[in-house]
């Protein structure tokens, strides 16, 4: 049975390495669905099996945006096959799933994000008035309140310059220019984009970096911008727990979308919205512009007298 699923992942060099694992995983699933089926080889499916494979996914309670996925990677798999004269037709070309409900994502008001942020300044204060404020990598203490200042810049950059939780934990030192508040991001596909920073988000990295960051094992050798307390790269879990400090559920994407629901709120235009977030197609941003259109009819039913 050949279905050069290893082929396949080293065509995938413009995905993200998170992009292109689920392409293969959704892949290598088919290929054990039809194993199962007795077909041995891609050349062997037709759209009415990947049809009966899309039926399969639905009765083990896949989520609709995950079948959307799957179909999307099975769409990907058989167009590289053609192209590399594996086969001679794509049976999934025309094989489209909707990602269903339309349900819009969820967004963070900008009390909520201000009451984190002073979450988390209340937090560093505290440790630093509790004991001596000047940080020295030989007292405990000093680590509780570098670890504060870290997460403080975090959600400053999370929020106030849109990126995506991969794109911050990979920042390395040289891809910030806090003098002209500007980063250097590394998207999906390995594109750059140049993010503006926000003022509260430069002067909170200059504290982390210049007066916390040197306090974590590893720091000296390390090029990461942030660090967990190891030392090491910071890893998307260690933001979502920082993020668990706040009592409201904050997931690390919803610093995204309100990200780019309140610029849209402030009159940005969408095309300078898609730049920043690193968007390759208009329609996904799109999404933003029908939270903002849900958000202002809702203010307007509160506080218009016959609204």
């Amino acid at each position: 049975m050949t279905w050069y699923l290893e082929q396949f992942r080293n065509s995938l060099t413009g995905c993200s390495f998170a992009t292109s694992k689920a392409y293969f995983d959704d892949i290598e699933s088919l290929s054990k669905w039809c194993a199962r089926a007795g077909i041995e080889d891609p050349s062997q499916l037709d759209r009415l099996s990947i049809r009966r494979y899309i039926s399969y996914l639905s009765t083990r309670k896949y989520a609709r945006s995950t079948i959307a996925r799957k179909a999307s990677s099975i769409r990907r798999y058989f167009s590289w096959l053609v192209r590399s004269n594996y086969i001679e037709s794509n049976p999934a070309e025309d094989i489209f799933i909707s990602s269903g409900s339309g349900k819009l994502p969820n967004v963070l008001s900008q009390n909520q994000i201000e009451g984190f942020l002073q979450l988390l300044e209340d937090d560093s204060n505290a440790f630093a008035s509790l004991y001596n404020t000047s940080l020295d990598s030989k007292k405990d203490n000093s680590k509780q309140i570098a670890v504060s200042l870290r997460d403080q810049a975090v959600v400053e950059l999370l929020y106030g310059s849109g990126l995506r939780v991969g794109e911050l934990c990979g920042l390395r030192l040289e891809d910030l220019n806090l003098e002209a508040a500007m980063v250097q991001v590394w998207g999906k596909g390995s594109k750059q984009r140049q993010v503006p920073l926000s003022i509260p988000s430069v002067k909170a990295i200059q504290k982390w970096i210049r007066t916390a960051r040197g306090l974590f094992a590893n720091a000296s050798s390390s090029s990461f911008v942030f660090l967990n307390k190891s030392g090491h790269q910071l890893g998307q879990r260690d933001v979502r727990r920082i993020l668990d400090k706040y009592p409201d559920k904050i997931y690390p994407h919803m610093l995204r979308h309100s990200f780019a629901t309140h610029l849209l709120d402030g009159g940005a235009d969408l095309r300078v919205v898609q730049e920043l977030l690193g968007h390759v197609s208009l329609r996904t941003t799109q999404i933003y512009t029908h939270i903002s259109k849900e958000r202002l009819l809702e203010t307007y039913k509160k506080t218009h007298p016959r609204g």
